[in-house]
C-alpha cells in the first residue's frame, strides 16, 4: 500500500509538471519594439522617457495575469526614414517584434507605416504628428494616438486669431511634419480671417535662426508661427528673445510646444506662450501619481503628452491582446482595438475611430510668469478645453479610404 501510494503521488506530481509546462507553453508571446529619437532633438519629450512609459504600462497590465509574456525593444531611427524603415523590417523578419511604438518624425512615421501594413504587425503612433495618417495615409493597421498637426493647428491657430493675431510669418522644419502643420495652420488662419505674409523653411535640427528671425521681422507679421518642435522650437523662441522679436510688438506662437520645452526655455522667456497638449502631468490626481512613479527613474523631468501616449496606448494594445488571446494578426488586434472603448488615468475615456484616430479632448494651455508658479513644474495655466469630438478633424473631411460613408 505504501509503494502504491508513492507511485500515486509520483504521478500526480508529474502530471502537475506537465500541466504547467503546457500552461508555460500556451502562455501568448508579445514583443513590442520602441522606435523613437535616442540622440537628437526629439529625445527629450519621447526617447527613453517613451521607452519607460511602455514598460509602465506593461508592469500595470500585469501580463502573467492574462497569460501573456511581453518582452519590449528599442532603437533610435536617427530621424532618418530610410533608417527606420530598415530598423522596421529587421524586427518584424528576423526578430518577431508584433507592434512599434511612438516613432517622432512625420516622416520616419509614413515610412513606417508603410512596412507596418505590408508586414500585417500594428503601429501606435504616439510621437509623430502629421494627420495625414488618418488621412489619405490611413492603415488599418495603424492608431494614431495621442495628438496631430489637424488639433494644433484648430487649437492653438484658431485661438491665437481670435485674440488678434491676424496676420502670419511661418518658420517651418523642412521635412514632411513641418509641412504639414503649416498647412493645417494656414488653412485655419484664412478661414478665420487672417493673412499669411509669408513662409521659410530651416532645415532639421537647426541651431542658427539669425536668417530665418530676420525674414520674420521683416515681414512686420503679427505673428512668427513655429511650425517646428523640440530643439527647433526652443533655438528659435532664444533666439527670438536675443533679437528682440517681442519686444518689437511680434510674437510668437509655438504651435506644437511640450512641457519639456518650456522647462528648457525658462518660465522667463517662455512666459505668455499659447500651447496645445492633450496631457499635462498636472492636470489631476491620476496624472500626478502616474508622473512621481515616471519620475522615480527620470528624477527631475517631466513625461511629455508624447510619452503619456506611449503608455496610454500600449495598455490598451494589451487589452486588445488578451482578448483575441494572440498577437499574430496586426489588423484584428487593431480591429478590437476599435471595438473597445479605452480607458486610463492619463486620458481618460475615449474611443479610436475607423480612421485609426484616438478621440479624447485637448487642451489650451497659456505658460505662466515666473510669479505665479508654486513649484517644479508648475508651468501651465489651463484658458481652454476643446471637448474630444471637436478636437480632431471630422471623419468625413480627412480623404481616409477606410472611410466608406
Amino acid at each position: 500500500m505504501r509503494f502504491a501510494s508513492m507511485l500515486a503521488s509520483t504521478l500526480a506530481f508529474a502530471a502537475a509538471a506537465l500541466l504547467g509546462t503546457a500552461a508555460q507553453a500556451e502562455d501568448i508571446a508579445v514583443k513590442l519594439g520602441v522606435l523613437t529619437d535616442m540622440s537628437s532633438l526629439y529625445a527629450d519629450n519621447t526617447g527613453p522617457g517613451s521607452v519607460l512609459a511602455a514598460k509602465m504600462a506593461v508592469q500595470d497590465f500585469n501580463p502573467a495575469a492574462h497569460g501573456m509574456k511581453v518582452e519590449i525593444v528599442s532603437a533610435d531611427h536617427l530621424n532618418k526614414p530610410d533608417v527606420g524603415s530598415n530598423i522596421a523590417r529587421q524586427w518584424f523578419d528576423v526578430d518577431h517584434v508584433d507592434a512599434i511604438l511612438d516613432v517622432p518624425n512625420s516622416g520616419v512615421a509614413l515610412a513606417v507605416n508603410e512596412v507596418v501594413r505590408e508586414k500585417n504587425k500594428v503601429f501606435l503612433v504616439s510621437g509623430a504628428a502629421i494627420s495625414d495618417l488618418t488621412g489619405p495615409k490611413c492603415s488599418p493597421n495603424t492608431v494614431h494616438w495621442t495628438y496631430d498637426t489637424w488639433m494644433l493647428a484648430n487649437s492653438t491657430g484658431k485661438s491665437v486669431v481670435k485674440g488678434g493675431g491676424d496676420t502670419w510669418f511661418f518658420l517651418t522644419s523642412d521635412y514632411a511634419f513641418g509641412h504639414a502643420l503649416e498647412r493645417d495652420t494656414t488653412a485655419v488662419v484664412l478661414a478665420n480671417g487672417g493673412r499669411i505674409l509669408g513662409s521659410v523653411s530651416h532645415p532639421l535640427n537647426n541651431q542658427d535662426f539669425s536668417s530665418f528671425l530676420l525674414q520674420a521681422q521683416q515681414s512686420k507679421a503679427k505673428i512668427i508661427g513655429l511650425a517646428n518642435a523640440g530643439g527647433d522650437t526652443i533655438n528659435a523662441i532664444k533666439q527670438g528673445a536675443e533679437f528682440g522679436i517681442t519686444a518689437g510688438g511680434q510674437r510668437f506662437a509655438g504651435l506644437l510646444v511640450f512641457i519639456v520645452d518650456v522647462e528648457a526655455l525658462g518660465l522667463k522667456t517662455a512666459q505668455g506662450l499659447s500651447l496645445t497638449e492633450t496631457f499635462y502631468w498636472d492636470m489631476n490626481d491620476g496624472t500626478r501619481a502616474w508622473t512621481k512613479r515616471w519620475q522615480a527613474e527620470r528624477p527631475g523631468k517631466f513625461p511629455s503628452m508624447n510619452q503619456a501616449g506611449v503608455y496610454a496606448a500600449t495598455m490598451h494594445y494589451l487589452k486588445a491582446v488578451a482578448a483575441l488571446k494572440s498577437a499574430a494578426d496586426g489588423k484584428a488586434v487593431v480591429a478590437k482595438m476599435k471595438e473597445l472603448p479605452t480607458d486610463d488615468p492619463l486620458f481618460g475615456k475615449g474611443y479610436i475611430r475607423i480612421d485609426g484616430r484616438k478621440i479624447h479632448p485637448a487642451y489650451l494651455f497659456e505658460v505662466k510668469k515666473p510669479e505665479d508658479s508654486k513649484y517644479p513644474g508648475d508651468d501651465f495655466i489651463l484658458r481652454n478645453t476643446v471637448p474630444a469630438e471637436e478636437a480632431f478633424r471630422p471623419l468625413k473631411d480627412g480623404n481616409c479610404p477606410l472611410v466608406t460613408n
